[in-house]
């Protein structure tokens, strides 16, 4: 998906720069604030569902980061498996997400 400095009214479909890295800004917060509870919360019969939640939060993290990574590079916003633009809907729910809905079952 293209990236422009600036939101043009012609063209609402388009995220820029800014936009994604506060998205992603704020799924990295977050995800450290779940990490903390999780850390704060006392040891229970509930330990499987803590680490459950741990487990979750630092691969998302990392999914996090990864597209960071692909913003820096000019390649976010684009399918890691067929190349063609992640539609911006779902950029802007997950905005970390790596692949379209069609390609995301075949990257696991």
């Amino acid at each position: 998906m293209p990236l422009e400095s600036t939101r043009p009214e012609s063209s609402p479909e388009r995220l820029t720069s800014h936009e994604v890295r506060q998205r992603l800004q704020h799924e990295r917060n977050s995800r450290l604030a779940q990490l903390q509870s999780v850390a704060d919360a006392r040891p229970s019969a509930t330990d499987d569902v803590l680490n459950a939640q741990r487990s979750s939060a630092k691969r998302v993290l990392k999914e996090i980061d990864a597209a960071f990574e692909r913003l820096d590079e000019g390649r976010y916003g684009d399918c890691q498996r067929c190349d063609r633009p992640i539609p911006v809907e779902r950029l802007e729910i997950l905005p970390y997400v790596r692949a379209c809905v069609g390609c995301q079952h075949l990257l696991g």
